[in-house]
């Protein structure tokens, strides 16, 4: 579980305090797929940094009792001056973890070739994305953190991405923010939307569409 309490973030702009996350609390239960909507510029990527940890908020705090991953789709946490493999390897270790098994399925699943052991300065920002999510998946998380994941990669790689989602269900859960509605009823039965700082729950994603699309 997930549990957020008076979660606040706030970044300044030329025209004053850009308060993106406002007093936010709320649970993320085990083994429930949740989606969160939000128009661009609505706060989606922050607040999903936030549960995961790679950010911290301004004020409130965040109680994770889960194993939650780092957001994929976001590749930031690379040390560009090292390899594909050699990130694989240092992340292995950091959530001890066996570290062949994690290099030989990142390196099969990202399908990067003779890139995998080529520093990841020198990759494209897709190249990169796919390494991200190969390494997500292979760590097993009891929450997957998902930043727009169907914009990873060709159509191909996108259902061998689906696919890899659809085999973690029965055993961990997906927080996947989008602006895509499509998108969020692929992974999930409940839904938040963000807007204005503040987010809202509904129990089915049906409902939330109906608010959203308004």
């Amino acid at each position: 579980m997930i549990e957020l309490k008076k979660v606040t973030k706030v970044y300044p702009t030329l025209r004053g305090v850009n308060v993106v996350l406002n007093e936010i609390s709320a649970t993320f239960p085990d083994r429930t797929n949740v989606g969160i909507m939000g128009r661009n510029g609505a706060g989606k990527s922050t607040l999903l940094r936030v549960l995961a940890g790679t950010e911290q908020p301004d004020s409130g705090h965040v109680i994770r009792s889960t194993r939650v991953s780092w957001p994929i789709g976001f590749s930031g946490g690379f040390s560009s001056s090292l390899s594909g493999k050699e990130n694989c390897r240092l992340v292995a270790r950091l959530y001890g973890v066996d570290v062949d098994d994690v290099v030989a399925f990142a390196a099969d699943f990202s399908e990067l070739g003779d890139y995998f052991d080529m520093p990841v300065r020198t990759y494209s920002s897709g190249m990169k994305a796919k390494l991200a999510f190969g390494l997500s998946m292979a760590v097993d998380f009891e929450v997957y953190l998902v930043d727009e994941v169907t914009a990873v990669g060709d159509s191909r790689f996108q259902a061998k991405a689906r696919k890899a989602f659809e085999d973690r269900s029965n055993r961990s859960s997906v927080i996947i923010v989008s602006h895509h509605l499509s998108t969020v009823r692929t992974y999930c039965k409940h839904c938040a939307i963000l807007a204005n700082g503040k987010l809202q729950h509904f129990d089915s994603v049906d409902e939330a569409a109906k608010v959203y699309e308004a």
